[in-house]
């Protein structure tokens, strides 16, 4: 599902390893086979493992992973192990394990972050923004639905979703509402989704058409007091909470009884400690 493929990871191989290993082929060592782990030293949730097995065989690696994307890996699990000839498993290593340490480390966000919103709103769905890395949009979204997290919006093209900075083209609210209440007529296969900081503003977007709020940076009280209203008067309307949104928090906004949390910390998670373990089988 979403895999990265090959042409992407060739890609991702020349960005490190444009000709060949300098370092390898200086020390002109004598061919030698070997197998090399790459462990994590705390519980994480597999991420693009398939990947990493897919770059070890692009290089000539003999590759295998006992830990399928999205599944947890306690600490000292190996999570890849390489086997072939020292210059090949060099070659491998840090492109395997960085792809690694990045990808497990959104995913376990992820999954911590949505353990906690399940735990409070079983039916709270963690949604991630467009924030990508510049350039690693499919690798990114790919580590982060490991962790069970779905994308929110994977660009401009396949949503509608209104900004205060749309509504500020208009010369006041009457005439935003009149295009927002064209907007609707023209939504004929998509969602209206708009973004509204205030409980007041919301309810009126509601009576305009908007199937889905999305409030920025309200507090769980206001939230909790919309999705209340939205059930007694718009049942068919999502309520969706977004800004500033992370593990600390993220239980207390679920618990609203929003039906989605929007948030970018995922993709902040910084990298899994991964270390990684040599072994020579002893042939030359």
């Amino acid at each position: 599902m979403n895999r990265l493929s090959d042409p992407e990871l060739w890609e991702y191989i020349r960005g490190d390893v444009p000709y060949f290993d300098l370092t390898t082929h200086l020390l002109a060592l004598p061919p030698q086979q070997g197998t090399l782990k790459v462990l994590t030293r705390n519980e994480v949730v597999a991420a693009c493992t398939e990947e990493a097995v897919r770059i070890g065989e692009l290089l000539g690696c003999e590759a295998y992973s006992a830990f399928p994307s999205g599944r947890v890996a306690e600490p000292g699990s190996v999570l890849l192990e390489l086997h072939g000839d020292h210059e090949t498993l060099h070659g491998a290593w840090r492109l395997c394990q960085i792809l690694l340490e990045y990808a497990c480390g959104m995913a376990t966000r992820a999954r911590t972050m949505l353990t906690k919103a399940r735990a409070v709103n079983p039916h709270c769905e963690l949604l991630v923004t467009r924030k990508s890395f510049p350039f690693a949009k499919r690798f990114a979204i790919r580590a982060l639905m490991c962790g069970g997290a779905m994308p929110h919006r994977l660009g401009l093209s396949e949503t509608v979703l209104v900004f205060e900075q749309h509504r500020s083209l208009y010369k006041d609210s009457a005439a935003f509402e009149d295009a927002l209440r064209e907007l609707k007529l023209r939504c004929v296969e998509k969602k209206l989704t708009v973004e509204s900081e205030s409980l007041d503003d919301a309810k009126r977007m509601l009576s305009l058409g908007a199937d889905v709020i999305q409030m920025d940076k309200c507090g769980p009280d206001t939230l909790r007091e919309l999705v209340a209203y939205k059930r007694e008067h718009h049942p068919a309307a999502t309520i969706l909470a977004a800004g500033g949104i992370n593990p600390s928090n993220v239980a207390d906004y679920a618990a609203s009884g929003v039906e989605g949390v929007v948030t970018s910390s995922p993709y902040q998670a910084g990298m899994a400690d991964l270390t990684a373990r040599w072994e020579t089988d002893g042939s030359n």
